[in-house]
């Protein structure tokens, strides 16, 4: 069932997610200051390219400072619109119910992207 929602999830827009989010993760990683956050946007790259039967979960390893000084970086600098954004297409996909299981989806991209930093997927 997995492989099935992660092609059909893949046709109906992961592509593009996850080509912009690869596009943007280069963009930063030009400079040793963006190399972090240009990590992060990989991450988000890959898990909009297959998130079905993907969790986000907390690093057991959890850095501490680091991850919040950088997590409170992502949400100044504006990165938290990434949750929005998913949150409000997940809330679409959910008005149907052949959609709620995408809808379910962009909630746990949404969750991820909030505080990215100190989170692994599995």
């Amino acid at each position: 069932m997995n492989l099935i929602g992660n092609i059909l999830w893949f046709f109906l827009g992961g592509f593009i997610t996850a080509v912009m989010y690869f596009i943007c993760g280069l963009v930063l990683c030009i400079t040793i200051i963006g190399i972090p956050f240009g990590v992060q946007l990989f991450k988000f790259g890959i898990f909009s390219l297959m998130p079905f039967g993907h969790t986000v979960t907390e690093k057991p390893e959890f850095s501490g400072c680091l991850s919040i000084g950088f997590n409170l970086i992502w949400i100044l600098f504006g990165w938290w619109e990434i949750a929005v954004v998913h949150a409000v297409f997940g809330l679409i996909f959910c008005i149907t119910i052949i959609g709620i299981p995408f809808g379910i989806q962009h909630f746990k991209i949404a969750l991820y992207s909030v505080l990215p930093f100190g989170r692994t997927i599995s």
